[in-house]
Parts: C-alpha cells; sequence; structure tokens
C-alpha cells in the first residue's frame, strides 16, 4: 500500500486508464462501443428526478428526498452511468434499456 495518498492516487488513476485502453481495442475488435462517462455523483444523484442526496459512503440505500425513489446505491449509480452512456452516445436511454441483446461467443448475451 502506498502512504503518500496523491501517488496512489495516481498509481489508481493509471490503473483505470490501462484498463479503459484494453476495453476499448477489445471492444472495437468485437465490433462494439465503449462510452465512457464522468463518475462523479452517480450514486447520490436521483436516477428518476436527477435530484442530489448527499449521503456518506457508509448508507447503502438510496432514498430521494424529492420523488421517494428507493434502490440501493449502486443500482442507482449503475441506472445514472447508463442513461450518461445513451445521452453521450445520441440515444436515448430508452432505446439502450430496450435494444436486442446479442449473443457472445459463449452464448451468453453481453
Amino acid at each position: 500500500m502506498v502512504r503518500n495518498h496523491h501517488l496512489a492516487k495516481s498509481i489508481s488513476d493509471a490503473g483505470w486508464n490501462q484498463f479503459a485502453r484494453i476495453l476499448t481495442s477489445k471492444a472495437a475488435n468485437a465490433g462494439r462501443e465503449v462510452i465512457l462517462v464522468n463518475p462523479a455523483y452517480t450514486s447520490q444523484d436521483c436516477s428518476q428526478c436527477g435530484s442530489r442526496v448527499r449521503k456518506s459512503l457508509a448508507v447503502r440505500e438510496h432514498r430521494c428526498i424529492n420523488c421517494g425513489f428507493v434502490a440501493h446505491r449502486d443500482h442507482n449509480a449503475a441506472i445514472n452511468i447508463q442513461k450518461r452512456g445513451a445521452r453521450a452516445s445520441g440515444m436515448g436511454y430508452e432505446a439502450r434499456v430496450n435494444r436486442e441483446e446479442s449473443p457472445t461467443i459463449a452464448g451468453h448475451p453481453v
């Protein structure tokens, strides 16, 4: 473990950048697209109404005080990431969610 917080963050960022490059390359070879999105506030922004609900990392459940939506914070974040990716690609969220799944070599949907 690196004692210097800033150095640890740089090393971590380098690892994610390498992962993103490899994933993008593999996706291109498979005829797929990788859309990188900013992960900031994905677990705090309500995926249903967009309100920011601040919470500590210890709080695992997202409860929107504006619209009443309740979900596990990671599920809420996943929906937000999917929506950001759909917006970045120029497709609407519903088009992305309801698209036909394509099988992988193993026969399981992607």
